[in-house]
């Protein structure tokens, strides 16, 4: 791969991290990524993450600095908050947190004290850890209860989630999920939060980028914080922005500093707004709605191999599939699927008898192959190699063929030149 001068040197400097590097960018390149919160930066994300604004402190806000020097911190903070406003249609933007967990600590803490009560999807229903799970500070410093999935449908069930808030009278409602196939009514959620005299939380990580292009209903409209992650589905460098409505403005800002970070990480900053501005252009949306379409052809795929989609499909980029139906856990399908060359990662499906280690489920996800350049033909290959492996999960014959297969495909839509 074609790194540029920084990576270049590190050879020289240090051969042992520069080879795990480009051992790392060939795996990428060879395999397919199919984690559902992963996908691949562009180059120019990439070059602004490595980039000399990693010299620079810049603790405060643009032109409200603690040190001098940070006239360019100021012009990429300033983009990157301008162009995010203009994707999203957001009042405010805070683009400085360090990561989703502290996105949503800054969001908690603008308007939550602790002991205040926190109601958010339990976690092994499609939930995260920081939406109330007690080993996440959520957990800990707050009051968290729990909303689930039908058992029915294994979709929301929105008076089911109504009657819960009325139980508990949260002071926060946290939507938006890490592992939940299916479109999120934010209207719904909003009433509810009004009803009990809640503030609502919109955590869209994983649809942020789907969110950006109207392949995903927005939460902006309707909720009072909204957070996300910048790397997932927007493409972007890791790290994380929380948005919210003018009158929490200062609150969160003072949340996010000096409340829970200090220096802000300026070279992710740049190559957040790198990122945001590769959203804004015009192929955006077409790749974004390719996204979706690549899932439902996945899904549809697999279904008509035997496998059974939790809540019987997916109206975004990820699905959920139980591979009990193949006498399988979820831990033996990633580690047969990864002999092959695909990479998913095990995961919890909704009332799961197995532990989250083992867990009775793949969560599966199209944005990398997207972005790739793949479409419809190649989901149905690749639903095809991940039946033929998990159909055959010892068969090594099967696993060796399916990983040639694999690596033809990814030849044709290479990821990074190498």
């Amino acid at each position: 791969m074609k790194h540029g001068p920084y990576v270049d040197t590190l050879s020289q400097v240090d051969p042992e991290v520069y080879e795990a590097i480009r051992k790392e960018t060939i795996r990428q390149n060879t395999t397919l990524q199919l984690i559902a919160s992963e996908s691949p930066s562009s180059l120019a994300v990439l070059a602004a993450s490595g980039s000399v604004m990693t010299n620079k402190y810049a603790e405060g806000y643009p032109h409200k600095r603690y040190y001098g020097g940070c006239e360019y911190m100021d012009t990429v903070e300033d983009l990157a908050i301008e162009r995010a406003k203009k994707i999203f249609g957001c009042e405010h933007v805070n683009v400085q947190p360090h990561s989703g967990s502290q996105a949503n600590a800054a969001a908690y803490m603008a308007v939550m004290k602790p002991g205040d009560t926190l109601l958010g999807m339990d976690l092994s229903h499609g939930g995260h850890l920081t939406h109330g799970h007690p080993l996440s500070f959520s957990g800990i410093l707050y009051k968290a209860t729990h909303y689930t999935v039908s058992p029915k449908t294994e979709t929301l069930d929105m008076a089911e989630v109504a009657a819960k808030a009325r139980e508990v009278k949260p002071k926060v409602i946290v939507t938006g999920y890490s592992a939940y196939p299916r479109t999120i009514d934010f209207k719904a959620f909003r009433e509810v939060a009004d009803e009990v005299g809640a503030y609502l939380v919109a955590d869209i990580a994983h649809i942020a980028g789907l969110v950006a292009a109207g392949a995903h209903p927005s939460p902006v409209p309707y909720a009072d914080f909204v957070t996300t992650t910048t790397h997932k589905t927007l493409r972007g460098p890791r790290g994380a922005i929380v948005m919210c409505k003018e009158a929490h403005a200062k609150a969160l800002d003072k949340a996010v500093f000096p409340g829970l970070q200090g220096g802000p990480f300026m070279h992710l900053i740049a190559a957040k707004a790198v990122a945001f501005n590769e959203a804004l252009q015009p192929e955006w949306k077409k790749t974004q709605n390719q996204v979706v379409v690549n899932a439902k052809k996945l899904c549809g795929t697999l279904s008509s191999r035997g496998f059974r989609m939790v809540s019987g499909g997916t109206d975004n980029h990820l699905m959920l599939v139980d591979v009990t139906g193949k006498k399988l856990t979820g831990k033996e399908a990633e580690a047969a699927l990864g002999a092959a060359g695909i990479t998913v990662n095990k995961n919890t499906i909704p009332f799961d008898k197995n532990p989250p280690f083992v867990a009775s489920g793949v969560r599966i996800g199209t944005p990398s192959v997207s972005y790739r350049g793949m479409k419809e033909a190649e989901m149905d290959l690749i639903g095809g190699f991940i039946a033929d492996v998990l159909e055959q999960p010892a068969n090594a014959e099967v696993a060796g063929h399916v990983k040639k297969d694999v690596l033809d495909l990814c030849g044709r839509f290479p990821l990074y030149p190498l």
